[in-house]
């Protein structure tokens, strides 16, 4: 053994015992520790990790879609069997309508499943043949950087594992959580309404199966060390097919203890770190990003002191903005970025602010008060949107996520729609796009997507509002319309990123300070590591016309500046810049 496995090992072993505390010796943990290498390494030599080193620039930017969020089927039949594989078709979407201005894709859960849309999992390392094949996710890997999601607290109730799980043999016997109705469960934070414990008759008896989510969801039991190893396995296996980001979905919950929330437990973090020492080891440019629907704050902790995640899903950002360009009104967004630490180095936030899910709510608290959450939900009722609601500790209902899609929970303002919902809509992502982070960008947003209220009758999950599948002629033809909204928001939003990924001072780690200009334009400004570029990024978040005077920005006044955006060059200082509702400017010091 070298001296950089041994580290390596030492490394598995400390995380191992911190986890195992009471469950394994220091024999034990070692013993699992040269099992975890060996499945990780599989002959492969140890590779060091940069410390504090960012995996990133300002040219990456991550497209969110569904392995068949495009179908091509015989024209004019849009109801009929794919005449393709839809993976095969996603690579030809990317290869012909993201122009090189994405170069990131997150394919939704690929793998077979029973329900959510994936996030049930029955087996993780097969691609749902109704999607295609893992040779088509590595012809996309070999193109896009691809991040794929690790369901990691549950796996479906039809998988193997349970079913192995109820007859009491292997693989599976002591995979899953269980609990005795007689414990403490009071203080159990869940996103769901349905009821924590289902009662499952097994080989071993009668059992009450952990399911945070649903029933058809049933919790691992990360106490097992099978578990774990049995994940390991997993990632190594991603790992050769081509997967470079991880997506540790609904990670906060991973590891129980009744007489406890069961949320965010030292545990969990302990196995975050665990993973990111595996992953990095063997291939360092792999990325972690923790996917926690939680308050800002615990969301916040996933970084650690920057031995966690890699990257943290910005959760609060989507019902601020959303808040902010409703009411036209950005204090509670300037409040919260003034909070926000920057990300150290080796660390970034992925901002967005549309996905498969709905806009989450949870985030939010401590940011909006009641009455300002109350607001926006019943705003975005107005526009068509679905609410989804939790139970909380003393049993009362509140609302956990707003079901909706971006393009019309921005059709208008607090007063109702209007005609500003494209420049609303693309005035959202030119903030998104500005912001410290990685952007991820909703496929639905780069097609300026509307609700899907077919999808949702036939379904009656809320979530599936927000969760088109659209057919490859019909998307053809609405992006080749010029009167159609879509075709505007498409070029709009390829515009917005293939600026950004020329700017240095757009890269996620780039220093960003908030400017105070007023309740109705938002502004920040960016300056590049080598401090060679600047730019205030500036934003009527109104929907009336605002005006500015460019001597507020305290602007060197040596050199003229730019508008990215509109190609308008300001010379003189003491011009007032004359903004149209929910119009963007990126003003800069140096172009490229």
């Amino acid at each position: 053994m070298t001296s950089r496995q041994r580290q390596f090992e030492q490394r598995v072993t400390h995380h191992l015992a911190i986890i195992y505390a009471g469950i394994l010796d220091d024999a034990q943990c070692q013993e699992l520790a040269a099992q975890l290498l060996e499945l990780m390494l599989k002959g492969d030599v140890v590779r060091q990790p940069t410390p504090h080193k960012s995996r990133w620039d300002e040219r990456d930017a991550v497209l969110i879609c569904y392995g068949d969020s495009v179908n091509k089927t015989q024209a004019h039949e849009p109801h009929t069997l794919p005449t393709e594989p839809p993976l095969y078709t996603l690579k030809q979407f990317l290869d012909t309508y993201t122009e090189g201005a994405i170069n990131s894709v997150h394919i939704l859960p690929f793998y077979p499943y029973s329900s959510d849309e994936g996030f049930a999992v029955m087996n993780y390392v097969q691609v749902n043949e109704a999607l295609g094949s893992w040779q088509h996710i590595n012809d996309i890997s070999k193109d896009y950087r691809l991040m794929a999601d690790l369901v990691i607290n549950h796996c479906s109730s039809k998988s193997l594992w349970f079913s192995n799980f109820i007859a009491n043999v292997a693989p599976g016997k002591g995979y899953f959580k269980t609990a005795n109705i007689s414990d403490n469960l009071e203080g159990v934070v869940r996103p769901r309404t349905s009821e924590l414990l289902n009662k499952v008759r097994t080989a071993a008896g009668e059992q009450h199966v952990w399911c945070t989510f649903s029933h058809d969801q049933v919790d691992f039991d990360f106490a097992n060390p099978q578990v774990l190893r049995e994940f390991v396995a997993i990632i190594r296996f991603y790992l050769d097919n081509g997967v470079r980001l991880f997506r540790l979905d609904a990670v906060a919950f991973l590891w129980k203890v009744p007489g406890t929330s069961c949320i965010n437990l030292p545990q969990t973090h302990e196995v975050v770190r665990l993973l990111r020492t595996l992953i990095e080891h063997v291939q360092p440019q792999a990325i972690i990003i923790t996917e926690t629907n939680i308050p800002n704050e615990q969301n916040l902790s996933y970084f650690g002191n920057a031995n966690e995640a890699h990257c943290i899903y910005n959760f609060s950002l989507p019902p601020l903005l959303l808040h902010t360009l409703t009411t036209g009104d950005c204090t509670a967004l300037k409040k919260w970025m003034m909070r926000m630490p920057p990300a150290q180095d080796g660390t970034a936030y992925f901002n967005f602010i549309a996905s498969h899910d709905g806009i989450g709510l949870r985030p939010a608290e401590g940011l909006l008060d009641t009455v300002q959450i109350n607001a926006l939900v019943a705003c975005m009722q107005r526009f068509g949107a679905k609410v989804s609601w939790r139970t909380q500790n003393d049993g009362t209902l509140a609302p956990y996520e707003i079901n909706i899609a971006l393009f019309d929970a921005l059709q208008g303002a607090q007063q109702g729609p209007d005609n500003f919902a494209v420049a609303r809509f693309l005035c959202a992502h030119a903030i998104m796009l500005a912001l410290e982070g990685i952007p991820g960008v909703y496929i639905h947003s780069l097609t300026g997507t509307e609700n899907d209220y077919e999808r949702f009758n036939n379904t009656q999950h809320n979530r599936a509002i927000n969760r088109h599948r659209w057919h490859w002629h019909d998307l053809e033809a609405k992006l080749a319309d010029p009167h159609s909204h879509h075709q505007k928001v498409h070029r709009g939003m390829l515009n917005l990123l293939k600026i950004r990924g020329k700017q240095k001072a757009f890269h996620p780690n780039a220093t960003q300070f908030t400017l105070h200009l007023g309740q109705e334009i938002f502004g920040f400004w960016r300056q590049s590591a080598d401090r060679q570029q600047s730019i205030f990024c500036l934003f009527n978040i109104s929907n009336q016309p605002q005006t500015l005077s460019l001597e507020d920005l305290n602007l060197v006044n040596t050199q003229p500046w730019c508008d990215l955006l509109s190609d308008i060059v300001y010379k003189d200082m003491s011009t007032c810049l004359s903004m149209r509702p929910y119009q963007a400017i990126w003003l800069t010091n140096t172009t490229t």
